[in-house]
């Protein structure tokens, strides 16, 4: 077994167990808990479950800064929390019928009520924070609130420009940079930046720990984007073109409408909807024009980015390598 399995064989019952712990007391009224344990698939034992990719990068990292990983399991609950906190909200802004095989909260049970099934997460996430002063000093814990809270800050100002973005015909790449930072990286940044504080780590290796994430944030998206295109439908459970179909003004989108004289800019101004067969052709146009190389060699130049990062932060092994192992197959990639 590799490094990185070692260490979430272990983590994952632990963290399992730390979350239903943290939902499990305020389950009144028992809509309320139907709602959560729903989103969360924990009422049935074969529904899909989220990767719990950042709680996973947040313990990793608290274990290579020199920390205890079991220690660090209510940082880690509270960021998982506040992901899916956003994905509640998310869903019900996007309208989405379903996530993960099932139907969406807001979809079974109204927005209104969706709303407070994810307001229950954001204050519970806040709530988990307190179990951090059994191991760690008062002032150390005070900081860590405030890094959770930046970045939900940040969450909430990355999906502002993301549906902002929807009624505009031109999105500056800088505009997309911005959107990214804060809806997709700055969650896997407050991760690995709250476990490097908690471990005590000194300003230089605490801000190398917070680099690695924001990077790996920005290359995961750029990688979901290229998914959105030219993923394998059998892989991600969606068409060929499904984000040129749903005129997401995605990276290698945007890398087109650059161009406006192109077939695929001239066919994307025209506001009739795509066919299946129109969204597959302009994926062709798209990459005879580079977009996907361009997007794949962004991919890898942000995660080489993050992987510079981790190497300066002095990670321990054998977590080191584990996050290295994490880093790379959140972006296509596999050790």
């Amino acid at each position: 077994m590799d490094t990185l399995s070692t260490f979430l064989q272990a983590m994952r019952p632990a963290l399992e167990q730390a979350l239903q712990e943290a939902v499990r007391p305020w389950q009144e009224p028992p809509l309320l808990g139907a709602m959560v344990q729903h989103h969360f698939g924990w009422q049935d034992p074969k529904a899909r479950r989220g990767k719990r990719v950042r709680p996973f990068l947040l313990l990793l990292t608290h274990e290579a800064a020199g920390g205890n990983w079991r220690q660090a399991l209510p940082a880690a609950v509270a960021v998982e929390l506040i992901h899916n906190f956003s994905l509640i909200h998310d869903d019900i802004q996007d309208q989405s019928p379903t996530r993960r095989g099932r139907e969406t909260v807001w979809h079974r049970w109204g927005a209104a009520q969706a709303i407070n099934a994810g307001d229950a997460l954001f204050a519970l996430a806040f709530a988990q924070m307190g179990g951090l002063e059994a191991h760690f000093p008062p002032a150390r814990v005070v900081e860590a609130v405030n890094v959770l809270a930046r970045a939900c800050l940040a969450l909430v100002q990355g999906q502002v420009l993301d549906l902002a973005f929807e009624d505009r015909d031109q999105v500056p790449l800088e505009a997309y940079w911005r959107m990214v930072r804060g809806k997709t990286a700055a969650l896997l940044a407050a991760a690995t930046d709250l476990a490097a504080l908690l471990a005590g780590v000194d300003a230089a290796r605490r801000q190398a720990f917070r680099t690695f994430g924001e990077r790996l944030g920005m290359a995961f998206q750029v990688w979901d984007d290229y998914l959105g295109i030219w993923g394998d439908p059998a892989r991600t459970g969606k068409p060929v073109a499904d984000d040129i179909l749903a005129r997401k003004k995605s990276f290698p989108v945007l890398y087109g409408l650059a161009r406006p004289e192109s077939p695929f800019a001239q066919r994307w101004r025209d506001p009739a909807p795509f066919t299946p067969e129109e969204a597959r052709q302009m994926a062709r146009w798209l990459e005879a024009m580079g977009a996907k190389e361009h997007t794949l060699q962004t991919t890898r130049r942000l995660t080489q980015e993050a992987l510079d990062a981790l190497h300066q932060a002095r990670p321990q092994e054998p977590a080191a390598s584990a996050l290295e192992a994490l880093a790379l197959s959140l972006v296509g990639r596999q050790t």
